[in-house]
């Protein structure tokens, strides 16, 4: 059975979920304050969690945030649950890093059906390796970025920057690709443009937990988005003459 913890504290709700779910196959694990959701999420065995908003001590939203800024558990998929109707609810808990919003009262069968769906997206299918892991969401749409619930809004070509810095995390984006796919023609001699599209991007992500860049530099290559736990960059390129070029912050 898949394990899911259930943070709520209405404990007929939390009872009748357990039992409905059970049959669905998942093991419900439950908590009734945002206090005791927290503890078992710092060493997390579910593959979900199902969040109230409305909680004693903490709420959902401060639930959401610790969540999110806990290694063990930055990245587990959360579905929120409100009893209030409010969009703004919504909104603000989806730019927090939850991934899907149910407001009450709802359908036991729509949130299965949304559970499946999450835990579809977080996970790859049979053969497929895992998603390189990222510590930064980018809504394209919205052309938003998301840092452990911190939202920053970028420009049309930090956007595009960053989606193709995302596309392959770990990996040497190529300058000339960049040109071409941010500014939409080709670098010109000497030209620092790209560079500094890059900075002003560096500066709002911000630095990484252990205060490294989460964009590095291989110079006169082109630049790569730092895997989370990546402690080297890729072996650095070569120029035509054999020399190694050396990597650049």
């Amino acid at each position: 059975m898949r394990p899911i913890l259930i943070i709520d504290d209405d404990t007929e709700l939390c009872s009748l979920l357990r039992d409905y779910l059970a049959l669905e196959g998942f093991a419900c694990d439950v908590a009734h304050t945002g206090t005791e959701g927290l503890k078992k999420l710092a060493a997390p065995t579910a593959e979900l969690v199902i969040l109230d908003v409305m909680l004693p001590e903490k709420n959902g939203f401060e639930v959401l945030a610790e969540l999110r800024a806990l290694p063990a558990s930055r990245h587990l998929p959360v579905i929120m649950l409100t009893a209030r109707g409010d969009d703004v609810d919504r909104v603000v808990g989806l730019e927090m890093g939850a991934d899907d919003y149910l407001p009450k009262p709802f359908n036991p069968r729509e949130l299965l059906a949304r559970i499946r769906a999450v835990l579809r997206r977080a996970t790859p299918p049979a053969g497929q390796p895992p998603a390189p892991v990222v510590d930064v969401r980018l809504d394209e749409g919205a052309m938003r970025a998301y840092i452990q619930g911190r939202s920053v809004a970028l420009t049309g070509q930090e956007c595009r920057l960053l989606k193709l810095l995302l596309a392959t995390p770990g990996e040497l984006v190529p300058r000339e690709r960049l040109y071409r796919e941010v500014f939409g023609r080709a670098p010109m001699p000497f030209e620092r443009g790209l560079d500094m599209q890059v900075s002003r991007l560096r500066k709002k992500l911000g630095r990484t937990d252990n205060g490294s860049e989460r964009i590095l530099a291989v110079r006169g290559e082109g630049y790569l988005y730092v895997l989370e736990g990546q402690k080297t960059p890729p072996a650095a390129p070569q120029a035509r003459d054999g020399r190694h070029i050396p990597d650049m912050a």
